[in-house]
């Protein structure tokens, strides 16, 4: 039997794929939400909210021009954390990614309030999105 924020990270990982951001903002998110997305391209950054949060996201998807693809691995999670480890891939300006990368994430009272995304080869991602 899945841990309850295991199957949580995994219907949001099912609703992010589906572009559903309103799941994600209604059953997923605390209001209060921080995404951490290291590294030296136009995309990182702090977002806090729920509304910064997915304007990320659609920007990621803007710049890969609908080509994201998400592969879900594996997903580790207790009462109070979880990681997801995943395969991202797109295309942008003729180039293309394919990076392994881990996604850590905090629970209160069922949602996520703090989120670090980590990719392995940060350097080609930041080459990626600059």
């Amino acid at each position: 039997m899945a841990h309850p924020n295991e199957d949580l990270v995994r219907e949001g990982f099912a609703a992010f794929g589906r572009g559903d951001m309103d799941a994600l903002r209604k059953q997923f998110f605390a209001d209060d939400i921080r995404w951490h997305v290291p590294g030296r391209n136009p995309l990182c950054g702090d977002y806090e909210g729920p509304e910064q949060v997915i304007q990320y996201f659609t920007r990621v998807f803007e710049a890969t021009g609908g080509t994201l693809g998400i592969e879900l691995h594996d997903v580790l999670a207790n009462d109070n954390h979880a990681v997801a480890l995943y395969t991202a891939s797109g295309e942008r300006a003729g180039k293309q990614l394919t990076d392994n990368e881990v996604l850590v994430y905090h629970f209160r009272d069922g949602k996520v309030y703090e989120a670090w995304t980590h990719a392995t080869d940060q350097y080609a991602a930041d080459e990626f999105f600059s």
